[in-house]
């Protein structure tokens, strides 16, 4: 890999749904790339990898959430510039989704679901940090 690393973080958020409390989490849509993924971007400058992360959660989904677990940092080739993305399980909170131009929909999908629907394999890996009884 050559160049400077491009460094984003994100989060995989998960929410406990009412009645049943059963694990889902959220998949976000960027009709840039027609992907599924995980809510994530670059980090802006002087930006923390955790602030980074809460504020794209916000940003691509409308929600709040409070971190837990670091996940493995995902490393890959993004238009040919390496790039490192910092994760971290993040339960949801408050908030609202508003479609935008970066993400146009987003789904909550429970643990399974969410493993099948999601694009590349290595947001798939994520999926290990967080087990059916809750995040790890």
């Amino acid at each position: 890999m050559s160049g400077t690393t491009v460094r984003a973080a994100g989060c995989v958020l998960w929410r406990r749904t009412e009645p049943s409390g059963e694990l889902e989490i959220c998949l976000v849509h960027r009709p840039r790339y027609d992907d599924w993924s995980h809510p994530k971007g670059k980090l802006k400058r002087g930006e923390t990898a955790i602030d980074a992360a809460l504020r794209e959660v916000l940003e691509e989904t409308g929600h709040h959430c409070v971190p837990g677990a670091r996940l493995p940092t995902v490393r890959y080739l993004a238009n040919g510039r390496p790039k490192e993305v910092t994760y971290w399980v993040a339960e949801a909170t408050d908030g609202a989704f508003v479609p935008g131009d970066e993400v146009d929909r987003i789904l909550w999908l429970p643990l399974d679901a969410a493993r099948t629907h999601l694009t590349q394999p290595r947001d798939r890996a994520l999926l290990a940090g967080v087990c059916p009884g809750g995040p790890s």
